[in-house]
């Protein structure tokens, strides 16, 4: 997890492929017992990494299913087919601009980096941070949030590095001696050999919290739901980036604000730009005490995992 002194990191996982590529290894192929795109996903929680948005394109639904209580926040390509990589990038950039403080960036063809380098990464404390192992650059790449406008405007052909060499400051190249960084799922020679080494590296404790009376009323995926709904004013955009039906949640939202006594979430109809749905303030209230929460519970369990199993080697 991350410390409360760091700052908040947020990471984009591009995700998109392309039906017409062949080349192009799937999201979904397995490594291991998971998927490709849910090991990154694990990777990038185990170092504290939040909120995690994945560009889906070919296969989006799939994708969708595969991470659907993961916590990740999902958002299209539409024009995944025609697009570069760098198109999805800075479509994940878009969103996380007011969202964090900095932002970690990888392709889904590199999977096998560590939580261990990622923790290094953002100990560095740069604007930018590259890594590298025995002289070859890999990912993913660590961006200042207050580069992101400059990344955005870029229109060249060389993609995210084109982009961060058109910056013109000078970035933080990291040595690791994590193979992972620069091998691409393509090199399949190479997967057993770091895959074990990987799976280790990702335990931890698996933690579903929840709140309940009678039942359950507030999970993860409600928590999700609020947090777009504060983004994006509109429930049915919220539910697009979440996987999540429309009727469904209207049913969490109101199975919630029944256990709670108050209303959590308001609408506000008419002007020109159409209705609006926002947090009321009990909502919002609600919300932060129950991130906070969570992050307690999470930093505890962590402590406690690594005091009886991994710093006593039980696993």
């Amino acid at each position: 997890m991350q410390a409360k002194e760091n700052k908040i990191t947020g990471g984009i996982i591009v995700a998109a492929g392309k039906k017409t590529d062949p080349r192009v290894l799937s999201p979904l192929l397995k490594i291991g017992s998971i998927t490709v795109v849910k090991r990154i996903v694990l990777t990038f929680q185990q170092a504290g990494i939040s909120p995690i948005v994945i560009i889906t394109g070919y296969k989006a639904e799939e994708i969708e299913h595969d991470l659907a209580d993961y916590g990740v926040i999902f958002l299209r390509n539409e024009h995944y087919e025609t697009s570069q990589m760098f198109d999805s990038a800075k479509i994940g950039l878009t969103f996380l601009r007011d969202k964090c403080e900095q932002v970690l960036f990888s392709p889904v063809t590199a999977a096998l980096f560590t939580p261990a380098t990622l923790q290094r990464m953002l100990a560095c404390r740069a604007k930018v941070v590259l890594p590298s192992y025995q002289g070859k650059p890999g990912h993913p790449l660590l961006l200042a949030n207050e580069l992101i406008p400059r990344l955005l405007a870029y229109d060249g052909d060389r993609g995210m590095r084109g982009a961060i060499q058109n910056l013109g400051i000078e970035s933080c190249r990291l040595d690791t001696d994590d193979e992972g960084i620069c091998r691409n799922m393509d090199d399949i020679g190479r997967w057993d050999a770091l895959l074990k080494k990987h799976s280790q590296q990702i335990l931890h404790p698996f933690l579903r919290i929840s709140i309940e009376n009678e039942s359950l009323f507030f999970n993860s995926r409600t928590k999700l739901l609020l947090i777009l709904i504060q983004d994006t004013h509109s429930v049915r955009s919220a539910c697009r980036h979440i996987a999540l039906s429309y009727s469904k949640a209207w049913n969490m939202i109101n199975q919630l604000e029944q256990a709670l006594g108050y209303a959590v979430v308001a609408r506000k109809h008419g002007g020109s730009n159409g209705g609006k749905t926002y947090l009321t303030a009990e909502g919002a209230q609600f919300l932060a005490k129950f991130q906070q929460f969570e992050e307690n519970v999470r930093q505890y369990a962590k402590n406690e995992f690594d005091r009886w199993f991994i710093n006593r080697t039980f696993l």
